[in-house]
């Protein structure tokens, strides 16, 4: 597929502020309804958004964002020509690119913001990347693939004053803040422990590399879909789906449903960094009763326990306890035989001093213990709600974009989104140092240093290296 040649047609927002400010001396002010007629959307009040990885749910964002009446989808990228295919027909005046470097070297100043849903490695060269520009950016969760990536993404939110929102909708649901008022008003006492579980890996983890190379789909530059990871021959079952189980690009079951599942504890509890983390992970079994051990997979589940020291909302530390591969804690007893634990092997329990919440995927349908409780509260809504709730996730970003840095408060914005992220790659910490014979030991975290002080071992996974032709620009 080769590159549309004509730029859009459109001028980007600040390019229309500053000439509207040059001619504003010359010419008197125009109602916008005289010059646009009914539903007109003024340049000023539109943005110009580029997104990078635009198949699958990077489709499904871009429609989403342009579903909010005020933003434009301008330029497409994507490694692969045909995952790309139905978003470009979808968005034909569209210039399309494959290589996101050359997206940001050529058409920077007709960009505003960047969508970023790629696989996990390569989310924040892109977004740093587009932030040095100056450019909002969206990013998918997990927000990055190691701990200094997440830093880094954070601190650039602040120096280069850009509006952020990572990918996880449910922090836009109305569930996560009925929980926050139900627990603020005191109707579970103290929470001390925190259970959330998924059904997680939908896709192949705990197996060894292909070592067959296959043929490299003619759609695909593989160089650019390696991108930050280290050079490999292409095998096949990896590619669009499958990577989310290979460490060198993904970041297992925690980085594709934790922060879906965390964000609420996060949210109600106020938690920010742990202080330590232990896991026992399952293990594969090849041939009769021989232990398969594949450090590049993550493992096919694994139960880990993190400490948070406690915070203004909380009396004691909390115990957050994650479990995938079909993992759940014990169901609670005050759980009817017949209710639903949850949804679809998902779910996170709150246990309080006094009682008991859950809440499903995208902390939908919030419950208090036992579920009769939750028709007899009577706790006013104080917390505002999003239109649209998770939908409303998209719009919430695109304006909170053209109203600018600090005038509007994001759901997921990166200072909420980093140390959420930052939790669940710790985590991760404690699946890999299993990897490493550290077998089952607790992880202690200096979180200052951003290393772990008692197996050193496992340091090299909180700052990788990129491979060369991929590195940042200072």
């Amino acid at each position: 597929m080769t590159e549309k040649e004509d730029l859009p047609t459109n001028p980007s927002r600040r390019d229309f502020i500053k000439n509207s400010s040059i001619a504003a001396a010359s010419f008197m002010i125009v109602p916008r309804f005289v010059l646009g007629g009914k539903g007109y959307t003024a340049p000023s009040d539109r943005l110009i958004i580029a997104g990078v990885g635009v198949g699958g749910k990077g489709e499904s964002d871009l429609e989403n964002f342009y579903k909010s009446g005020k933003a434009e989808i301008a330029f497409l990228c994507d490694v692969d020509d045909a995952r790309a295919a139905d978003s470009v027909k979808r968005f034909p005046k569209a210039k399309y690119y494959k290589d996101w470097r050359q997206l940001l070297d050529k058409e920077a100043k007709h960009i505003d913001a960047v969508s970023v849903s790629t696989p996990d490695h390569n989310h924040a060269i892109i977004a740093f990347s587009a932030m040095q520009l100056g450019k909002h950016v969206y990013v998918q969760k997990p927000l990055t693939h190691d701990i200094a990536e997440v830093r880094m993404l954070t601190d650039a939110a602040k120096k280069y004053k850009v509006v952020t929102q990572m990918g996880n909708q449910g922090a836009s649901n109305d569930g996560t803040r009925q929980l926050k008022e139900w627990y603020d008003a005191g109707l579970i006492g103290d929470v001390h422990t925190v259970y959330c579980w998924t059904d997680r890996p939908v896709w192949p983890q705990g197996i060894p590399w292909p070592t067959t190379p296959a043929a490299i789909p003619s759609t695909l530059d593989w160089d650019l879909w390696l991108g930050t990871a280290p050079k490999k021959d292409f095998v096949g079952n990896l590619v669009p789906f499958n990577w989310r189980g290979w460490w060198d690009y993904g970041t297992g079951a925690l980085g594709d449903m934790g922060c879906h599942l965390v964000e609420a504890p996060f949210n109600v509890l106020g938690l920010q960094y742990a202080k330590d983390v232990q896991a026992s992970v399952g293990t594969v079994y090849v041939g009769e009763f021989k232990q398969g051990h594949f450090p590049e997979s993550c493992p096919p589940s694994s139960h880990i326990t993190l400490t948070f020291p406690k915070t203004a909302k909380t009396k004691s530390d909390v115990t957050l306890h994650w479990m995938d591969g079909g993992i759940q804690p014990e169901r609670p007893e005050e759980l009817g035989a017949n209710e639903q634990f949850g949804d679809d092997g998902n779910g996170t329990l709150f246990i309080g001093t006094k009682g008991k919440m859950m809440a499903s995927t995208y902390s939908a349908n919030p419950l208090l213990l036992p579920t009769s409780r939750t028709k007899e509260a009577n706790v006013p809504k104080t917390i505002k709600r999003i239109p649209g709730g998770a939908d409303g996730h998209y719009a919430q970003w695109v304006e909170g974009c053209i109203a600018g840095y600090g005038k509007t408060e994001l759901s997921s914005s990166f200072d909420k989104a980093g140390p959420l992220t930052e939790a669940l790659l710790m985590a991760n910490l404690a699946v890999r140092g299993h990897d490493l014979k550290g077998g089952h030991i607790k992880l202690q975290w200096d979180n200052e240093q951003m290393r772990v002080t008692n197996f050193d071992n496992v340091n090299q996974f909180v700052k990788r290296q990129y491979r060369e032709g991929f590195t940042l620009k200072a």
